[in-house]
């Protein structure tokens, strides 16, 4: 009976994401101008918020606000205080976060934050029909926005782990940009496009939104994706690489196309280096990456995993010509599910800085080898062999 009803629940899961999958197209990639922007790169969530807190408490219009994680501890309970007060102020602030990733955020808190004036709104909640075709789309972009001056983009969420303060994590190693300059439009113009996706609000392109902005030092361009496109554009930043890849991604599941790439690249004699954790937040997911690992490592690439806390961070570097750093991990959940926002950075002082970080990173890490793979034991085989059968929704 018991297993019946499982086949049968299991049966309705498939034809609903199948059904959703034709019927509900993801929005295509959106590909903003090429800018000019200053930019401020963090990796210690400590001086990413002490930052983040100060400009936020200095705005005077509004703020817009869209994470994938907000949790219930002391940081965001001092982020959610901030957005409060300043909504008592008469700046208006928008909170978006997704449905799936903060859904621990008690009723409470939420009637709160709305009694104070902050407009709040769960981003890709699910409905019927197709539900579970929509449970599986995730809301994974993190931006900021105060005052249409200054943005923010990146890895980090809001709970104690990012401030290095989870025992079970330690030091919480990610990157995030604080954006000044004409970027910053884009970032506002992603955010008001979700919010208008979530609540149905059309928020007017008014100046007091979308202020002169001066050209900034760097250059780069901001690429919003919905799982579709993502994959396309990373395959392509490898296949262009002379000399050196560095890939930075807490999860490693880069599926088909894109390990054809990175294998060309090491026929091409391209230096490939991966730096993964050592750790891992959620089951399966390190599992799944190892089938990928024992290839391109027989191919020579030269993979390590970071011992020393866990590492969050998502970032590509081809030669010195272009870094990425944004909200994407390398696994076919970004490639293919998720909303993400990247930015493509066109400047090599900032590519030389980000890879002087890896290479930080680097000397916190323990190399993978060919030898620790073939002696893995039983148990981690046989679950990297249900960790591959699941990866698609990892």
């Amino acid at each position: 009976m018991v297993i019946g009803v499982v086949a049968i629940l299991l049966l309705l899961i498939v034809l609903d994401e199948r059904l959703g999958r034709k019927r509900k197209r993801p929005d295509p990639k959106k590909e903003y101008p090429m800018r000019q922007s200053d930019m401020t790169l963090f990796t210690n969530g400590r001086h990413l918020f002490a930052d983040y807190f100060q400009a936020m408490k200095q705005a005077t219009h509004h703020i817009h606000v869209l994470f994938y994680i907000v949790k219930t501890d002391d940081i965001s309970q001092q982020f959610l205080s901030i957005l409060q007060q300043k909504a008592k102020e008469g700046v208006e602030v928008r909170l978006l976060v997704d449905w799936i990733g903060s859904f621990g955020l008690p009723r409470k808190t939420i009637r709160s934050l709305k009694k104070s004036g902050v407009r709040f709104a769960f981003s890709q909640k699910p409905s019927f029909p197709y539900f579970f075709y929509q449970l599986n789309r995730r809301n994974h972009r993190k931006i900021t926005v105060i005052d249409g001056k200054v943005g923010y983009i990146g890895g980090f969420n809001i709970g104690k782990e990012y401030i290095g303060q989870d025992t079970d994590f330690g030091d919480w190693r990610d990157y995030h940009l604080k954006v000044s300059g004409e970027g910053v439009a884009d970032l506002q113009a992603q955010f008001l496009e979700d919010w208008k996706a979530t609540t149905r609000e059309t928020v007017q392109n008014e100046e007091r939104y979308f202020p002169p902005l001066p050209n900034g030092a760097i250059a780069h361009r901001f690429i919003a994706t919905n799982g579709d496109g993502l994959e396309e554009d990373f395959s392509r930043l490898i296949r262009q690489a002379q000399r050196e890849i560095m890939i930075g991604s807490p999860y490693f599941i880069p599926g088909k196309n894109v390990m054809d790439a990175l294998l060309d690249a090491l026929k091409r004699q391209v230096t490939v280096t991966i730096l993964v954790p050592l750790k891992a937040d959620h089951p399966f997911v390190k599992e799944a990456a190892f089938p990928y690992f024992y290839r391109l490592l027989k191919h020579g690439a030269r993979i390590y995993r970071f011992y020393q806390g866990f590492y969050h961070a998502k970032t590509i570097i081809i030669d010195n010509d272009v870094c990425d750093i944004g909200t994407a991990n390398f696994d076919k959940r970004s490639f293919f599910l998720n909303g993400e926002m990247n930015c493509f950075i066109y400047d090599r002082a900032f590519t030389q800085q980000m890879k002087h970080v890896i290479r930080h990173e680097l000397s916190r890490s323990e190399p993978l080898t060919l030898d620790w793979w073939k002696k893995r034991s039983i148990w981690e085989r046989g679950k990297q062999s249900l960790s591959s059968l699941l990866s698609q929704w990892l």
